[in-house]
């Protein structure tokens, strides 16, 4: 089967991240429509089809226990490095979402897959969320801040000691669009030996 290429590399080229003050807070997108970006998301490669990804998708009342939960969790575990305004962007940024991805990366217990391969598939997974969601005319972004890198935090999303929390991809509906995006020329990045 043949695909269009010049409509896949304008896709490619002209994805962006869109960030929550750019969204249009209280715009919810459907469900239906999360779920269908979840299964391309899922159709990432893998190694050994070992499929690592785990997502928990908040959104109308779950996104102000996420916002409850993470601004909390930062207060109890920053200890000296707590700051009021972050506080308050964890607990308010949530809501001006449509719906958050929580980004998982589930072990198998049995593999011998190197945990680093199955990073590098959740983050795969990551580039389809973000296609699919620019292809549906939807905003979004990844962010590995807050309480990512938590420990405590995994076992909200349903992860275990050997499992990662990755971050989390916010969508929404845009009303303030990105700017166009720039990259250094090939040249500079890629080096052939023929």
């Amino acid at each position: 089967m043949q695909y269009n290429t010049d409509s896949i590399n304008h896709l490619i080229r002209n994805r962006r991240s869109v960030f929550p003050d750019q969204f249009d807070a209280g715009k919810h997108i459907p469900d239906e429509v999360i779920e269908n970006i979840l299964i391309n998301a899922t159709w990432a490669p893998t190694h050994g089809q070992n499929e690592p990804w785990h997502f928990t998708v908040f959104t109308g009342d779950g996104l102000k226990q996420l916002a409850l939960f993470q601004s909390e969790l930062y207060k109890q575990e920053s200890g000296g490095g707590f700051t009021e305004k972050k506080y308050i962007k964890l607990k308010q940024q949530p809501l001006k979402a449509s719906h958050i991805i929580a980004l998982g990366m589930k072990r198998n217990a049995n593999s011998r897959i190197p945990e680093i391969e199955d990073i590098e598939a959740v983050a795969c997974a990551v580039q389809n969320i973000y296609l699919s969601v620019t292809a549906y005319g939807l905003g979004g972004y990844w962010t590995t801040g807050g309480i990512t890198y938590y420990e405590k935090a995994k076992s909200f999303f349903g992860l275990g000691e050997a499992d990662r929390l990755l971050g989390f991809f916010y969508t929404g509906y845009i009303a303030v669009p990105s700017a166009k995006g720039k990259r250094i020329h090939i040249d500079h990045k890629v080096s052939w030996v023929r």
